[in-house]
């Protein structure tokens, strides 16, 4: 058994960060999160004194869930950049510790892009965790607390799965051959090695991926703050209500612009401020 105590550099909380993360690989109950990753189990909190414990069954495993919740990547001066700012400047006061939690591999992140996309997030996870579960031989999952975490899918268990049998668990077909494709042309954990640039636009040359969708292939499986959620049907009702006129998916560029090499973390903020409320916006247009 490993444990490591770690300080976050920068504001950070595992609570808010980490509200809304579960899925088939994790769960988080009673400020604990439990993650199932390198062939074994870890385990996350914080203490009051904000260090973050991480006990894991390897190294490995340890290692990973510290990368996962970005602990070592400080966005203080995204916070600096937006203290004045009209959209995010409240919301960047009551949500300074949010960093997006990444998943164990980038084969998830496609995953999970795909999965989300023209679907509400709901019906997204809840395909994502049937998929990734239906994926998973019976050795690939380990029941904690009465619940099953299955291993995180790599690129061969993705690209091994033929098309048909993502679209009878519900993936439309051809966003399910994309996957497929893409793995079976690609080693995806090897985009840790290219600019985001080159990501993108790698992603972006494959029929059924767009700018949404390397969004979130950048923010959530490579950790990459730089490239914005385009197109994501969140900021599309923010830009409605801000510019009180229907708007394109395209426009949302537009709104991520401003944030520049923190056009990423900038969406995350954005989505959760809007759905709490902390977005500053035109009365009559906000009702």
């Amino acid at each position: 058994m490993v444990e490591i105590a770690v300080r976050p550099r920068g504001p950070y909380s595992l609570a808010l960060s980490a509200r809304l993360i579960g899925d088939a690989t994790r769960r988080m109950r009673d400020g604990v999160l439990t993650a199932r990753c390198c062939g074994s189990v870890a385990r996350a909190w914080q203490s009051v004194d904000g260090v973050m414990t991480i006990r894991a069954e390897s190294e490995e495993a340890a290692e990973k869930l510290r990368w996962t919740l970005a602990l070592d990547d400080d966005h203080s001066e995204f916070l600096k950049l937006v203290a004045s700012d009209p959209l995010l400047r409240r919301a960047s006061l009551h949500l300074r510790g949010l960093r997006p939690v990444r998943t164990a591999t980038v084969a998830q992140a496609l995953l999970r892009a795909v999965c989300g996309q023209l679907i509400d997030s709901k019906t997204a996870r809840s395909l994502e965790r049937r998929v990734i579960r239906a994926l998973q031989a019976p050795h690939a999952s380990v029941t904690v607390s009465a619940t099953a975490l299955c291993e995180p899918p790599s690129t061969a268990t993705l690209a091994a799965v033929a098309p048909f049998e993502l679209r009878r668990l519900g993936l439309h077909e051809r966003r399910g051959a994309a996957v497929v494709r893409l793995c079976r042309s690609l080693e995806l954990e090897r985009l840790h090695d290219l600019p985001t640039d080159a990501v993108v636009r790698r992603l972006e040359r494959e029929r059924g991926l767009g700018p949404w969708s390397a969004g979130v292939v950048c923010l959530e499986g490579l950790g990459r703050f730089e490239h914005g959620l385009v197109g994501d049907l969140g900021l599309v009702k923010l830009l409605r209500a801000l510019r009180g006129r229907p708007v394109e998916a395209w426009e949302t560029t537009e709104l991520l612009e401003p944030y520049g090499e923190w056009a990423g973390l900038a969406s995350v903020f954005l989505l959760r401020g809007f759905s709490r409320g902390l977005i500053p916006l035109p009365a009559a247009r906000a009702a």
